[in-house]
């Protein structure tokens, strides 16, 4: 489903981090040694057992910092790659890298991959822990959920809840949407992007991501909606960035337009990829869309939602509107290419 109030949870400024004083506590926008073999969903521990969860995870999660963006990450592997959100390391190729016990070491960027807002970032000559990831498909509704990171700068901060549902689709805005994340009732504030979504074994699940906001009540944070990208995308996505650089088989479906979303509503082709799946199909530049599998199209980050809920070689229907007048092509959609 589409979620239409969301937020980045995103990066923090250094002057907001000096503001928490005085100010509400206000949202502010490799290898494989870690996950060759994803660790089982655990059954809850007693409440006193809560400490036990957290020393065991926080070791491998760091606070990440660029000339101007905060937030947080996960170690992957025993190599020193970081994965964390696209939008941590935004418009940076150097960081900064805060481990559990304060020590910073110098970072910089491995790859990343804007359409599904994850990126690597990598240490080298430290030893970090690596985390061990969970295999997020035998996750339920109702498990335990605590995240792990550094909201506002307070480092290795926990919060706690449950997975409140698995498989959600939901937009990040300017045409990003992420399918099967996992949305949970776990506090999540500017910071913990990047961040550790933690089952009751230590063992991650996903990471933190997006923040709801309620427009309903003026677009302040929405209470215990929070949303975290699934372990299993992590571990399909990371170690192409650690390798490659980029994503060369991105599992996500891939329409082959570029959109611009109207004043007063609607989304117009603004161009056409050679040779895509909508060229192929008929869509031309100019035309409008109108819907999508069913699914009505008034801006660009619908559309980027409709078809993050598809699979690549799908065939859908997709309603049209041009010069001649309104019509239904089937497009058969394609892989989205990685970004370098």
């Amino acid at each position: 489903m589409s979620v239409p109030w969301r937020m980045s949870l995103g990066v923090l400024s250094a002057l907001a981090i000096a503001a928490i004083i005085v100010i509400p506590l206000v949202a502010l926008r490799g290898d494989s040694t870690s996950s060759t073999a994803p660790a089982a969903v655990a059954a809850a521990p007693s409440t006193a057992g809560f400490s036990q969860v957290v020393a065991r995870a926080t070791p491998s999660v760091v606070q990440i910092r660029s000339s101007s963006r905060l937030g947080s990450g996960v170690v992957y592997d025993n190599a020193g790659h970081i994965v964390t959100n696209a939008h941590v390391v935004a418009g940076a190729t150097r960081f900064r890298v805060t481990d559990a016990t304060g020590t910073t070491h110098a970072a910089t960027l491995r790859g990343v991959f804007p359409e599904g807002d994850l990126a690597v970032i990598a240490v080298t000559g430290v030893g970090l822990p690596p985390a061990r990831f969970a295999d997020s498909s035998r996750i339920k509704a109702g498990d335990y959920a605590l995240a792990i990171g550094n909201p506002l700068g307070l480092r290795s901060s926990v919060t706690m809840g449950i997975v409140s549902s698995t498989s959600r689709t939901v937009s990040e805005g300017a045409g990003v949407a992420l399918p099967s994340v996992i949305q949970t009732s776990a506090p999540i504030n500017p910071g913990n992007s990047g961040g550790a979504l933690v089952d009751a074994s230590g063992s991650v699940i996903g990471v933190p991501t997006l923040a709801a906001l309620d427009p309903e009540l003026g677009n302040s944070a929405a209470s215990g909606i929070g949303f975290a990208i699934s372990s299993n995308t992590v571990r399909s996505i990371a170690p192409q960035l650690i390798q490659h650089g980029r994503v060369l088989a991105s599992g996500r479906a891939w329409l082959g337009v570029d959109l611009r979303t109207l004043v007063g509503g609607g989304t117009l082709v603004a161009t056409v990829v050679p040779r895509g799946p909508a060229a192929d199909a008929g869509i031309r530049s100019g035309d409008r869309l109108v819907r999508i599998a069913g699914t009505p199209t008034a801006t660009a980050d619908d559309v980027a939602v409709a078809i993050a809920a598809q699979r690549p070689g799908a065939t859908v229907p997709v309603q049209v509107t041009g010069v001649e007048g309104p019509r239904t092509v089937r497009v058969k959609l394609g892989q989205a290419p990685g970004a370098g």
